[in-house]
């Protein structure tokens, strides 16, 4: 049977001074692991721009890590608003982040389509007025 470790970071809505220190946390413990370099700097940009969007739009969630041999797979969860056109979502450059985010320098519309850029797997589910669910995943064989 093959092991995996899982890790689960709770994210706070709103707290863009912790923004990005789950995926900083699983990127210090995939070198701890000696998984290859373009597999975490995949992970580390996916999870950080998933994180970013939970803080920015979601009132925070959930993300939970699963490492095997084969995969890492990252699972984001949140109760927020939900997407109402995830299609429009994943466009480069489209945003509903509110302007005090933008000049904060987040926002830029690129976090969607940089998560599924930087996963070998992406899956996206979500339902307006429950929440989004992000399913990505990165190889590693």
């Amino acid at each position: 049977m093959e092991e995996q470790l899982i890790f689960t970071y709770s994210i706070s809505g709103d707290d863009f001074t912790r923004a990005g220190e789950a995926s900083s946390d699983i990127k210090n413990k995939l070198k701890m692991l000696g998984v290859d370099n373009q597999a975490i700097r995949k992970v580390a940009i996916s999870m950080y721009e998933g994180e970013i969007n939970m803080v920015i739009h979601a009132d925070g969630g959930e993300i939970t890590v699963t490492i095997s041999n084969e995969e890492i797979i990252m699972v984001l969860a949140d109760k927020g608003p939900g997407i109402a056109d995830i299609s429009k979502a994943m466009q480069e450059g489209y945003s509903t982040a509110p302007e005090e985010v933008r000049s904060l320098g987040f926002g830029a519309g690129m976090g969607l389509p940089n998560m599924k850029k930087y996963s070998d797997e992406f899956q996206i589910e979500s339902e307006l007025g429950v929440g989004t669910t992000v399913t990505m995943k990165v190889h590693l064989l």
